[in-house]
């Protein structure tokens, strides 16, 4: 069990060594689940084969000590030398394969259950929701909100609230679902969206948006204009280049893409059912559905609400729309 145990050691090290410097891609939820497997395996035989199987061997040689002593006492020797307690001890302690196995899995359980069902932490990799989220931020992201889901394979079993205009949203990206995308819902469905000269229509009505002062972009190292933009009561700030167009060079092809028009002042897409529209809040700095189309609820992973760190300013830890 200690080679087996060492080998399966080397696999996860040389499969987390190849995915740390990008040889590979990985599935954390997967690997995830792979340990608590495992482990969980280890943890039962520890508890139902070798545990026993220990204290047995303890209880034989506490036995066998009794009765050494008892023989030497009918023959009138009382005072025996030796201390059977280390080697008690010895045989009850695990081997090092059980304590890096069994030992781990009520952590590894945790962490499952918390990080499939309740929350999950990300990281901000991008510019492209700026100012709501800055490159660095570390975030949590509600897993339950949108309903609760079996791990891995994504599948909804019980359902929350549906994803409202407003909201920031993880989701995989539709063209790669290995790859978690942060964006903010602009669109349910039904609902038509329109992107024109820099400005956002919902079901043909401007959106409502406010100038507030210019916000100094560190990524880009210059000021952008900054807006309050209301949608379905909720206000938050977008960022818009005025030295760039509004049209989108979107891919020639992804799902629902008859649903979208695209003019050289910008675009026009009705959503489909059970289909989001995103768009990133450094609206001209952001890959979202106006180039790769609408996210499906399927690929949904949850509802970002907080920044709980980030090492270069603290003062951005804090609950965000």
């Amino acid at each position: 069990m200690s080679a087996l145990t060492g080998l399966l050691y080397g696999c996860l090290i040389v499969f987390l060594g190849g995915w740390y410097l990008g040889q590979w891609s990985g599935n954390f939820s997967l690997l995830l689940l792979v340990l608590t497997v495992v482990t969980m395996a280890y943890w039962l035989v520890e508890r139902f084969h070798f545990a026993p199987r220990r204290l047995a061997a303890s209880l034989a040689l506490e036995a066998q000590v009794e009765t050494r002593r008892a023989q030497l006492a009918a023959k009138g020797i009382h005072k025996v030398d030796g201390d059977v307690g280390q080697a008690r001890e010895s045989l009850l302690a695990q081997p090092w394969w059980l304590d890096w196995t069994a030992g781990l899995f009520p952590v590894i359980l945790v962490v499952f259950l918390l990080r499939s069902f309740l929350f999950e932490p990300f990281k901000i990799p991008s510019g492209s929701m700026i100012p709501t989220l800055l490159v660095g931020d570390l975030i949590l992201v509600s897993k339950f909100h949108y309903g609760v889901r079996l791990p891995v394979i994504n599948k909804k079993i019980i359902a929350n609230h549906d994803p409202q205009r407003g909201d920031v949203m993880v989701f995989r990206y539709p063209l790669d679902p290995r790859i978690d995308y942060i964006k903010r819902v602009v669109g349910v469905p039904g609902d038509e969206i329109a992107y024109r000269n820099q400005l956002l229509y919902l079901n043909g009505v401007l959106v409502p948006s406010q100038p507030l002062p210019d916000f100094y972009n560190e990524d880009s190292l210059q000021y952008d204009k900054q807006y309050t933009e209301s949608a379905s009561g909720q206000s938050h700030r977008i960022l818009v280049d005025r030295t760039l167009p509004s049209y989108a060079r979107a891919l020639d092809d992804y799902a629902f893409r008859e649903n979208c028009t695209y003019t050289v002042d910008g675009l026009t897409c009705k959503v489909p059912a059970g289909h989001y529209f995103m768009l990133g809040d450094n609206r001209d700095h952001s890959q979202d559905s106006r180039y790769w189309g609408f996210v499906p609820d399927e690929n949904i992973v949850g509802r970002a609400f907080l920044v709980w760190m980030n090492f270069g300013n603290v003062s951005r830890i804090g609950f965000f729309h």
